[in-house]
């Protein structure tokens, strides 16, 4: 198998010509590419870097930092990035934890880097990314049982956890992502998603292995991307549901040329039918893909039809098995029935699977168990055989002694031509023990009243119905685009 240097190395010697990378005015060929990769490789040995190191990066989505991933692969360190936008103490804790040998910053991340007693790069402060590219060829130094990087999980309590994965996995991720998403030679990928989030490196790989652009947006702004979108000839798009909307409502949509755009992928997140039909009527894609995965284990289940069947996260990957096990039960041979909600389970034997977490035994002892990776997460499958997500174990909602799925209500409100965003979660109430809470975001007025009508005449039943409708200017997301609902269960926003 080979390791991501060679990888990187088998494209350069098929497209050396091709633009790989394109920020902004610079536009670098896989050749001239390579020759910056290698630039790069040659300043981290001279700063004492060897394989099995840990390089923590807080940076955009920059070439230079696209330009460190292929670096760290060849030399075998271990790009550890972390989100930029991250306070001096979270950096601070991953800095510790993943015992970093360097921290690679940028002028808006070197306050938050400093201070750590870790040595420091800043990108925007001296010439350790740019001038004439004149180092030796960089040749891979080691195999595809490396380890490649380690993401940091975001979580919802206490310290992220880290995700160490090996470079033959996340080449295999990265080919299943090819296939599962029929990328053609010469794709030119939207590369926006972070690339310490699992979905922007998957794009970043992805692209190398087609002989793909990968057009970098350093922090997403829908007007920006949309430009990039008709200015580039972009034919893929690969983001978190979020992230779909604002390109959708922006005003310069319906202005915009969106016929490239080919393939739409979206992942992190559910999507509501309402989004996803919108999404569809707009850009008459060739192939609209529901992936459902996560940073442990990158695929669970691929619908490569989404629009088909709204709510599906399909059916297993190419490199999965799936399963779901009965709540609570913690055995991977519990299986529930057909229809039955449960825990969705993921085989740790598949190619795309992790080890285990960066030097936390309590959260292996609670995830993996009997070569089964538990995710947190809750679905069924139904009667033909296709999973459907309907949020994390902790979100189901009990009403009245009832089992309720946030996604279900939220489907169905955001149906109703007034709504523009909505999050349902439960309430503590003394009757029922949790009230359905419904958080709108509103396209235009519109009442609790009128949007509880809109249930009735749905199948939603009747004990799903929000007992309550917030009015909010915008729901609580992290940097991703993610729903962060448990600011809205702490009360943590201000109604209009």
């Amino acid at each position: 198998m080979f390791d991501l240097g060679t990888s990187f190395l088998a494209s350069v010697e098929r497209d050396p010509g091709t633009v790989a990378i394109v920020d902004g005015e610079i536009r670098l060929s896989y050749a001239e590419w390579y020759a910056h990769v290698s630039a790069m490789a040659e300043r981290l040995q001279g700063l004492g870097l060897k394989a099995g190191d840990h390089v923590v990066a807080a940076l955009q989505n920059r070439w230079e930092a696209a330009t460190l991933h292929w670096a760290c692969q060849f030399l075998g360190v271990i790009i550890t990035p972390y989100n930029w936008r991250a306070s001096a103490e979270e950096l601070g804790f991953v800095l510790e934890n993943a015992e970093a040998r360097l921290c690679i910053c940028e002028a808006q991340t070197r306050a938050v880097a400093e201070g750590h007693g870790v040595a420091l790069v800043d990108l925007d402060a001296g010439d350790f990314c740019a001038g004439s590219e004149t180092a030796p060829d960089v040749l891979p130094q080691v195999g595809s049982d490396a380890w490649s990087l380690m993401l940091y999980t975001s979580g919802t309590t206490g310290n992220p956890k880290g995700v160490p994965r090996r470079q033959g996995v996340e080449r295999a991720a990265a080919l299943a992502h090819v296939a599962q998403n029929t990328y053609r030679a010469g794709e030119r990928t939207l590369g926006v998603m972070p690339l310490y989030h699992t979905m922007g490196v998957r794009s970043l790989l992805a692209s190398s292995l087609v002989g793909g652009t990968f057009v970098c947006q350093r922090r997403f702004d829908a007007g920006q991307a949309l430009a990039l979108i008709a200015r580039e000839r972009l034919t893929n798009l690969y983001l978190v549901p979020t992230l779909y909307h604002d390109l959708l409502h922006h005003p310069e949509f319906a202005s915009t040329d969106i016929s490239s755009v080919d393939f739409l992928g979206f992942a992190g997140a559910s999507m509501t039918d309402g989004l996803l039909k919108a999404l569809f009527d707009a850009f008459e894609p060739k192939l609209f893909v529901n992936h459902y995965g996560s940073s442990e284990v990158y695929t669970f289940t691929i619908d490569q039809n989404a629009p088909a069947k709204p709510g599906s996260a399909g059916r297993a990957g190419l490199n999965q098995r799936i399963r779901v096990v009965t709540l609570n039960a913690g055995d991977p041979e519990q299986v529930a029935s057909v229809g039955e909600e449960g825990e969705i389970i993921a085989s740790l034997s598949g190619d795309e699977a992790f080890e285990g977490y960066w030097k936390r035994p309590d959260a292996d002892e609670k995830a993996l168990k009997g070569g089964w990776y538990f995710t947190g997460d809750s679905g069924y499958f139904d009667a033909e055989g296709d999973l459907f997500v309907t949020g994390r174990v902790d979100d189901m909602i009990i009403t009245g002694g009832e089992n309720v799925s946030p996604v279900e209500i939220e489907s169905c409100l955001s149906l109703h031509p007034c709504v523009g965003e909505v999050a349902v979660v439960g309430l503590a109430d003394e009757r029922w023990g949790q009230a359905v809470t419904a958080f709108i975001v509103a396209k235009q007025d519109i009442t609790g009243d009128a949007l509880d009508a809109h249930c009735k005449s749905s199948a939603l039943a009747n004990f799903k119905r929000p007992r309550r409708y917030v009015f909010l200017e915008e729901l609580p997301k992290s940097p991703v685009g993610k729903l962060l609902r448990r600011k809205l269960v702490a009360g943590d926003y201000s109604e209009i």
